[in-house]
Order: C-alpha cells, then sequence, then structure tokens
C-alpha cells in the first residue's frame, strides 16, 4: 500500500528529475539529447547503480515535461508518442516554430 509519505516522496523525486532534465540540456548545445539515465545519475545520491531504480521515474518526468511542451522524447533521432515508447529513448528540447525575422506570420 502507498501511504502519503511514499506519495510526497515520488513527487518530490519527480521534480528534482524534470529539473535535471532541464538542467542537463540546457548546458548542452540547441540540438542535444540526454538519456534518461543522465537524470537519474544526476538526482540519485548514493554510490553504485542505485540510480537505476529511478529510471523509470525518469521516464515518466520526460512526459510529463513533453505534455508542458518543455521536451521532445525521440527513437532513433525521430520524435515518439511518450505514451507509445518502448525501449531506449532520449530526450532533446521541445523545437519551437520560429516567427520569420520580419514578424509576419508564416
Amino acid at each position: 500500500m502507498t501511504t502519503g509519505a511514499d506519495r510526497r516522496k515520488e513527487t518530490t523525486t519527480g521534480r528534482h528529475l524534470e529539473q535535471a532534465i532541464l538542467t542537463l540540456l540546457e548546458h548542452r548545445g540547441p540540438t542535444a539529447t540526454i538519456c534518461p539515465s543522465d537524470a537519474a545519475r544526476a538526482v540519485y545520491a548514493g554510490d553504485g547503480d542505485g540510480w537505476r531504480d529511478l529510471m523509470e521515474p525518469a521516464r515518466r518526468a520526460a512526459r510529463r515535461l513533453v505534455a508542458a511542451g518543455e521536451v521532445e522524447i525521440t527513437r532513433g533521432g525521430r520524435t515518439v508518442d511518450p505514451a507509445a515508447a518502448r525501449g531506449p529513448i532520449r530526450i532533446r528540447r521541445a523545437r519551437r516554430a520560429t516567427a520569420p525575422a520580419d514578424g509576419t506570420s508564416a
């Protein structure tokens, strides 16, 4: 049974993972990608491979950031539906449409 304390810990961890994803992407080139394991390792405070337990929470954090329009999830360089993404994925900044330099709409 999940307790209130467990849910609060999961929520806090989820926020930390979201921030780690955004921070890692901020420190890389505009088209760079990261693996959810990068965020899991950044958030995990222990030694060893305990970060692996944060892999699914990191994937959930990435899905929330997709819903917020912050990132995209890719496989093989192509954007994929986060709900359908299975296997290895990458996370990149959302590609936003840009307005023409003269201010007119496209």
